[in-house]
């Protein structure tokens, strides 16, 4: 009888959030790191569907990078990198596009089958516009993002669907890049006047310790991630992170959070308890 209260009392503490977060946007990065496995993944879906249940239109940003590593050296090309960028000449966009793409349909495929309604955007929707990225060597077909056409994502969320999007963009010539999924999940929420963003990943959030859990930033501001970068304690692959978060906030967010998928329904807890469980970035 306990545990049933007590799931009750979780359900009631869910109230004024889901009333404050009904009828808005919520913009989720969903990294390819964690895209392999398969509990990890039904867990994050199974609380993507019931956001969606309750009223907030949710768009998922997917990335990709292992899988697409991986189907390159299974043809025999080795992936290159330039300052953390994918060299992507026309072989290896064929290689971004397939995989993408089939990513793209696992995920609607298991949206479907936890009841979930759901459109997936492979990139042939022409959503995400860009240019050429400039850099100190050519990167090949590697964009940077121009604007966001969203149309077409409000059509989508009307009908009340999560909206599912690959990280491809169209150039003026018609020509598909491969771009950073952070970017474009930065600019889909900026463009959408998203209510929050959330980068799924496999940390806990900010530490301030990286060997100490309990030493987790539940709550930073700006200056406070800027300072901490400059103390070192934010520093390699939580600095994309946090800029990605902070590069959202800067389009016009509310609050942008940084949730450790592994952790058993880490989006409803984030998203519904008052305390959270991942670092949440604010103004």
């Amino acid at each position: 009888m306990e545990d049933i209260i007590k799931k009750a009392g979780v359900l009631v503490e869910a109230i004024p959030y889901i009333h404050q977060f009904r009828r808005k946007v919520f913009v989720i990065k969903y990294g390819g790191s964690i895209l392999h496995d398969d509990v990890i993944r039904r867990r994050i879906l199974e609380d993507i569907v019931f956001l969606s249940f309750v009223g907030i239109r949710i768009i998922v940003v997917h990335g990709g990078g292992p899988h697409i590593s991986r189907r390159l050296k299974e043809i025999g090309v080795e992936p290159e990198f330039h300052n953390g960028i994918r060299v992507t000449d026309e072989k290896t966009l064929q290689v971004v596009i397939q995989e993408l793409d089939e990513l793209n349909r696992q995920i609607v495929d298991e949206i479907r089958l936890l009841k979930g309604d759901v459109s997936g955007l492979r990139g042939q929707e022409n959503i995400v516009y860009v240019q050429k990225k400039q850099a100190d060597r050519d990167l090949g077909y590697v964009g940077t993002i121009t604007n966001i056409e969203r149309r077409v994502l409000d059509e989508h969320l009307h009908r009340g669907h999560i909206t599912v999007v690959a990280p491809l963009g169209v150039s003026v010539e018609h020509q598909t890049h491969n771009v950073n999924a952070d970017e474009v999940a930065s600019a889909i929420a900026a463009s959408m006047c998203a209510e929050k963003f959330v980068l799924l990943t496999n940390v806990p959030g900010v530490l301030r310790d990286p060997a100490d859990s309990s030493s987790l930033y539940s709550t930073l501001t700006v200056a406070e991630v800027a300072r901490l970068k400059q103390e070192g304690i934010i520093s390699g692959g939580m600095i994309p992170k946090v800029d990605s978060c902070i590069e959202a906030l800067a389009g016009g967010i509310p609050k942008s959070h940084i949730i450790d998928a592994r952790q058993d329904h880490a989006l409803l807890l984030e998203i519904f308890t008052d305390k959270g469980v991942g670092t949440q970035i604010v103004h």
